[in-house]
């Protein structure tokens, strides 16, 4: 296996970018982003750090972030499992991408741009569920956002409703593989109950 060390090389392989490609990115919120993202519940938070690159999934039960204006969105950090790896990433290195995902559209919308993390309480007072509150808000500047086409989505009918839950290891098993006394049924059956009262 041989590989391309360098961008003229590369360049070699592919033709000009579409034009659409490019006409396509914008560099802060329009009308019908602001509607795209409204509706988006999940996204992949990806940053990068001295150890390397992180991508995290992040979901809620409705818009996903916060858009506080054209240029900024606030995407609160839920209880989890405390690894932080995403965000130890933006304190050392401030550069972030994210995907948005809205379950059934066939289109990614991607952002690209720089964060910072907060504990301010206005901040982490906006996501206020009950008596919970984040425990941190990562501020992000968007630097550029591009709706991604619909080939990956198609390619892997995503949305088909297709389930291939029981062709791939759970939760449990992962652990299991590592901790060969872990009680991996136990916690795959419980996990849903255990989770709710956590979810925020």
């Amino acid at each position: 296996m041989t590989p391309i060390t360098d961008i003229g090389t590369l360049q070699t392989h592919y033709n000009d970018p579409v034009p659409a490609s490019l006409a396509k990115v914008v560099q802060q919120m329009t009308p019908l982003y602001r509607q795209w993202i409204s509706q988006a519940r999940f996204t992949v938070l990806s940053t990068v750090g001295p150890e390397g690159t992180d991508a995290s999934p992040r979901g809620d039960d409705g818009p996903v972030v916060h858009i506080a204006d054209d240029r900024t969105l606030w995407l609160p950090d839920w209880r989890g499992n405390n690894r932080i790896d995403c965000l130890r990433n933006i304190v050392r290195d401030n550069r972030v991408s994210l995907m948005f995902l809205v379950p059934g559209c066939n289109n990614v919308v991607r952002i690209n741009g720089t964060a910072i993390i907060t504990a301010d309480e206005q901040c982490r007072a906006h996501f206020k569920r009950k008596t919970i509150l984040p425990v941190t808000v990562t501020v992000i500047t968007i630097t550029e956002m591009y709706f991604q086409c619909a080939k990956a989505i198609l390619r892997s009918r995503l949305w088909s409703g297709e389930d291939d839950s029981d062709q791939v290891p759970s939760a449990g098993q992962f652990i299991k593989e590592q901790k060969s006394d872990f009680e991996a049924e136990a916690y795959d059956s419980g996990y849903a109950e255990y989770a709710k009262p956590r979810m925020w």
